[in-house]
């Protein structure tokens, strides 16, 4: 079975709408605690440890719940956007987005998923899991966004989407009609790339 250590309802629906078979399990791990200066490397270096802890936890506590499935898969992802070389995460605030529209304007960015999945079983009679195998991978895709008009900025600003999303903007939400192209893989804009994920449950037979 696999787990999305994730509260994304983004990466929820990507699996729901795929008719892949999963079960949503958060992740509680601190953020904070991971210090990167490479973009790429801190979004891969978050969905690793989100994964990790994840696993770390129903292999320390009781993991009876998950007994009834021979196998489990774990899987965390994690998207940074970057800008002209800068890391952006969620606005804090809605000036702070404003500026960040008001830059990124007839521009295009980057968005850098970390994808992290722990192949792993459940062995009843030890009634612990055991971890069988890591993937990691690092998918980018360069986002243009159209030229807008400052009322139009403004009018998104007070949404409140921009608010609630990685780099200031959601592709499935209503900032959708603001980025112009795609170049590279559309579900990873949402924050997980499905034709990866695919990929590695057939290589693994899952």
């Amino acid at each position: 079975m696999l787990i999305l250590a994730s509260a994304s309802q983004s990466r929820k629906n990507l699996l729901e709408n795929s008719k892949i078979k999963f079960i949503q399990i958060p992740s509680g791990f601190d953020e904070s605690s991971i210090k990167e200066e490479n973009i790429k490397e801190l979004a891969l270096k978050l969905s690793t440890s989100k994964a990790q802890d994840l696993f770390n936890k129903y292999k320390e506590e009781d993991s009876s719940t998950l007994s009834k499935f021979s196998s489990l898969e774990i899987l965390a992802c994690d998207s940074i956007f970057e800008f002209k070389g800068e890391a952006y995460g969620k606005p804090s605030n809605k000036k702070e987005a404003y500026q960040r529209w008001k830059a990124l304007s007839g521009s295009y960015g980057y968005l850098h998923t970390g994808h992290c999945l722990l192949i792993c079983n459940f062995e009843k009679f030890k009634n612990k899991i055991i971890l069988n195998k890591e993937i990691k991978h690092i998918i980018s895709s360069k986002i243009y966004f159209s030229e807008l008009k400052n009322e139009e900025i403004l009018e998104y600003v007070e949404t409140l989407e921009p608010l609630k999303c990685a780099g200031g903007f959601a592709l499935e939400g209503i900032g959708g009609k603001y980025i112009e192209r795609i170049e590279g893989c559309f579900s990873n804009v949402m924050g997980l790339t499905l034709p990866w994920l695919r990929k590695i449950l057939l290589e693994n037979k899952i």
